[in-house]
């Protein structure tokens, strides 16, 4: 069924959805969400959880390769070159004419011309993710395992190995101790290294829970600081063992 309020694009993915029947329609984010971090923001969800499409052209045909990522991750272009061939940019224009889509808002469905597809295999390390819609205010909610069949494309290794470095601890930390003197746009902690341990229970790149993770878009300032407070306490333990 067709809703006339949501943009052309967004129609076309729901279309895609409903014929595949996909249990989650579109939704309509209030601000834009063209970068993983905005989009993870917005649905207070880790930013590993956002399933960002990589848009490549394949040098032999000129085809349209689609890498579905983690958010939190970079793709690794030789490992994709192995799989499919020598790649080359991708600008806006041949985006456009060969998913519908502009950039920031790609889905992984119901572009316009067939592309050649992978599914990067670190996005089921979560139950639920979430994938841009056709348009940059618009996302779907899907099990990592849909986009198998959704995108009819295989799930391979294609991001590089990022653990989080010394550096950017140190960055969180000192980040930590800069928040205490604000009182009005507290930023998110995350340093887009989202891989939860299992002993701790917390993110390795932001010492978050999952709740806090989930949260964050909903809290207000001062309860934003005591997530802070909170990790700066966390990173203390840290050093001192």
């Amino acid at each position: 069924m067709r809703q006339p309020d949501l943009p052309d694009g967004v129609q076309r993915v729901w279309a895609a959805l409903q014929s595949k029947g996909h249990p989650h329609e579109p939704v309509m984010l209030d601000g834009a969400a063209r970068t993983a971090q905005q989009a993870a923001d917005a649905l207070g969800v880790a930013v590993g959880q956002i399933a960002k499409s990589i848009i490549f052209r394949r040098l032999s045909d000129d085809a349209a390769v689609l890498v579905i990522t983690s958010g939190d991750r970079r793709v690794d272009e030789s490992k994709v070159s192995a799989l499919v061939g020598p790649l080359g940019r991708a600008n806006a224009a041949f985006v456009k004419e060969r998913t519908g889509f502009s950039i920031g808002g790609v889905s992984p469905v119901a572009h316009a011309m067939p592309c050649v597809t992978l599914i990067d295999q670190d996005l089921f390390r979560f139950e639920d993710v979430w994938a841009a819609a056709g348009h940059p205010h618009g996302v779907f909610k899907l099990h990592p395992r849909d986009l198998t069949s959704l995108a009819d494309a295989p799930v391979a290794d294609v991001v590089e190995s990022a653990p989080p470095s010394h550096n950017a601890i140190k960055m969180l930390a000192d980040k930590a101790v800069a928040v205490r003197a604000m009182a009005a746009n507290i930023p998110s902690p995350c340093i887009s290294v989202c891989q939860m341990d299992e002993g701790s229970g917390l993110c390795v790149g932001c010492y978050r829970s999952l709740e806090e993770i989930r949260d964050w878009s909903v809290l207000g300032a001062n309860q934003k600081k005591g997530v802070w407070s909170d990790i700066e306490q966390r990173l203390a333990a840290v050093a001192a063992t």
